[in-house]
């Protein structure tokens, strides 16, 4: 910490923030990697979290470009210095790590490592994580180690905040994944649910019809105008909940790829026209982007299944450093006075709990036989 102690507190103070600010396990990983480059002059950082199998299940580097990290190859296994670090869980400080007897060599598009600092990130007992640097930009003194024992000690503080933000990042995806488990239950029981009653209900017309086509064909044909009508509702029924269970592309494609398919989807499965459009929209945090797909999954439905809508708009725009999401059809719409009372029947409950978890705003525009908005605005990163 050259510049003093006033200046390295702050910059530890800046990397435990920009940690605390995420919440996906991915993010979280390139902010320590970063966090820790920055904080002590490094040119390369990098992270890797173990496996069960002699690997790392994820390896995050900083000062790589992507096209090296490409030509370097597949991950590496725990041998060597990381092997070290990770079984048997102590600092490495190493004036040339190539000189080292446990050095086993790296790939030849691998950069070239001179001067290195490693550390486990310890959760309690457990090694969840091996953090290190390598070439301190800095003199060094002649065979000797640009990383100082002061590094090492403000990297020790920032492997302990990195646990725990590690551990706060899986202990979230844990408990979304429980989210979407519960999810895809209450599709699953609402599918059965629907189409059951759409079928139950298409046996009794078909029963119907059988029983008049000889004595009157004129009802019969009327029940089976029914049965063809019933038909069709089951089969969107369960178009519309094949569609919820899909698991969302976020994290391949994003939310505009993600939106866009999904609305395309629904065009095809539906009679209304559903259509998409975005200007100027920009990446928000994975959070907000999945609380932004929610909500306009639930509009859309409420649109498709209740409006009698022949038009639905989708639209996803920048404003300011968030965004602003519109669904809006051309349906039955309803009397705002009514919210409150048609607000669980149409999911406004669970749109606005989204919208709010997120720091964002949920506003409904209606007014019956003049259709339906919903705009959601969330807040940038």
């Amino acid at each position: 910490m050259s510049q003093g102690p006033r200046s390295g507190l702050a910059a530890v103070s800046s990397a435990l923030l920009a940690m605390s600010r995420h919440l996906e396990v991915r993010d979280v990983l390139k902010t320590i990697v970063a966090s820790a480059r920055e904080l002590l002059d490094a040119q390369y950082a990098a992270l890797g979290v173990p496996d069960d199998h002699g690997g790392f299940a994820q390896f995050v580097v900083d000062g790589v470009s992507d096209a090296q990290w490409k030509a370097i190859g597949p991950l590496p296994r725990r041998h060597g210095i990381l092997a070290a670090m990770l079984d048997e869980a102590r600092p490495e400080r190493l004036a040339d790590v190539r000189k080292d007897p446990r050095f086993e060599g790296w790939p030849s598009a691998h950069p070239d490592m001179s001067d290195f600092l490693g550390l486990p990130v310890r959760d309690g007992e457990e090694v969840i994580g091996a953090l290190f640097l390598a070439n301190k930009r800095c003199p060094k003194p002649e065979g000797g180690c640009g990383f100082t024992e002061e590094d090492e000690e403000l990297l020790a503080i920032l492997a302990q905040h990195a646990a725990i933000a590690l551990t706060n990042a899986r202990l979230y995806e844990r408990s979304r994944e429980l989210t979407i488990a519960e999810e895809r239950s209450r599709l699953a029981h609402e599918l059965h649910d629907a189409v059951s009653q759409k079928l139950f209900s298409l046996r009794l017309t078909a029963q119907a019809a059988t029983a008049l086509v000889d004595r009157d064909p004129a009802r019969a044909k009327g029940e089976l105008h029914q049965v063809a009508a019933l038909a069709a509702e089951a089969a969107d029924e369960l178009r519309a909940a094949v569609v919820e269970l899909r698991p969302a592309a976020l994290d391949e494609d994003g939310l505009i790829a993600t939106l866009r398919t999904h609305t395309q989807v629904l065009d095809r499965a539906h009679t209304a026209r559903v259509s998409f459009a975005t200007n100027g929209f920009r990446a928000l945090p994975a959070a907000q982007e999945e609380a932004v797909l929610r909500v306009a999954q639930e509009a859309l439905h409420n649109a498709l299944r209740h409006s009698g809508a022949e038009h639905v708009r989708v639209t996803v725009d920048r404003r300011g450093g968030g965004a602003v999401l519109r669904v809006a059809d051309d349906g039955g719409g309803f009397d705002p006075k009514a919210v409150r009372r048609a607000g669980r029947h149409l999911g406004l409950v669970s749109m606005r709990d989204r919208t709010g978890g997120v720091g964002g705003t949920l506003t409904v525009h209606a007014e019956p036989g003049r259709g339906t908005t919903i705009e959601m605005e969330v807040p940038g990163g």
